[in-house]
């Protein structure tokens, strides 16, 4: 029996080693840093960069619509709630309080919760926030987004805390989630077209189309054998359609993302209506990569 019972508490360790092992959170690669360091940061480019991830159809406080001035877009206080099989999620606060919001954070901090989604303090974060997309994104990028963040106001407000309960509520077992989901590689091949390119960038890496229009599995990770081909609405009813809308041409798709008007005249609404209003502050020519990128998915034979 005292043989047996060694050998369990032997097993047992093992195992919790193992999974602190299997677990740990990511650092950023050595030569991700030193790009970082190295690039110049520019923070106009860092604006359009802002809008087209779209950081605060999440993060600007819950209300507005789109008679808002753009200025209230720009006050990221948080505070926006989805609700999901795992629990209700809550923006937090990301403005550039030192206190509440993240105006304490450095550089590399900013790059490491953004494209490994981990905190400073080494926590993973939940993929409710879209690092798993954000990891396909340059380092001269987030470098650029970093340096428009400081132009930012501070809010003071502080961030709600998510409603998720065990095992969920284990953020070391995010980890786990991470070893199972967080593919960083693109979904479409490489292509001659720098436009079509420019286009797979601004969808795969930093507008994370494919969180709502890709389905996913039981465990919350994107079913990439249906990239892009519509999905239930993960925070209410209804399905989200697939991309691009069947009989849409890439003029359409562009000024749809420019106006927000569909083809019909019908308007965007819903949570889509936040993209539009992002998506119509970047340049026409990345609308129109992004509809090249679209219409080029939609006839792929190997979709």
């Amino acid at each position: 029996m005292r043989r047996l019972a060694g050998l369990a508490i032997a097993v047992a360790i093992l195992g919790l080693a193992g999974f602190f092992l299997l677990t740990r959170p990511a650092s950023l690669p050595p030569e991700t840093l030193a790009r970082l360091q190295a690039h110049p940061a520019d923070p106009v480019a860092g604006q359009s960069v802002f809008w087209a991830a779209g950081c605060s159809s999440c993060h600007a406080r819950p209300g507005l619509d789109a008679m808002s001035p753009m200025s209230e877009r720009l006050r990221l206080t948080g505070g926006d709630e989805f609700a999901t099989p795992f629990g209700t999620f809550r923006a937090p606060n990301i403005s550039m309080d030192p206190e509440q919001g993240i105006g304490g954070w450095t550089l590399a901090q900013f790059a490491r919760a953004v494209m490994l989604g981990v905190g400073p303090d080494g926590a993973h974060y939940y993929p409710a926030f879209p690092f798993t997309t954000y990891s396909r994104a340059t380092p001269e990028d987030i470098a650029d987004l970093w340096a428009f963040w400081q132009s930012l106001p501070a809010d003071p407000t502080p961030s709600l805390a998510h409603e998720v309960g065990f095992p969920f509520s284990i953020r070391r077992g995010l980890g786990l989630w991470k070893l199972l989901n967080f593919n960083q590689d693109y979904v479409v091949p490489a292509s001659d077209a720098p436009v079509l390119m420019r286009g797979r960038y601004l969808v795969e890496a930093l507008g994370h189309c494919t969180e709502c229009h890709t389905p996913r599995g039981i465990l919350g990770g994107l079913a990439l054998s249906n990239w892009l081909a519509g999905a239930p609405n993960p925070v209410g009813q209804g399905r989200i359609p697939a991309l691009p809308p069947q009989g849409w041409s890439a003029e359409d798709i562009a000024a749809y993302l420019q106006s927000g008007f569909t083809p019909s005249f019908d308007v965007v609404g819903g949570s889509m209506a936040d993209v539009v209003t992002n998506l119509s502050q970047i340049a026409a020519e990345d609308r129109a990569a992004i509809a090249s990128y679209l219409v080029a998915l939609r006839s792929s034979p190997n979709r």
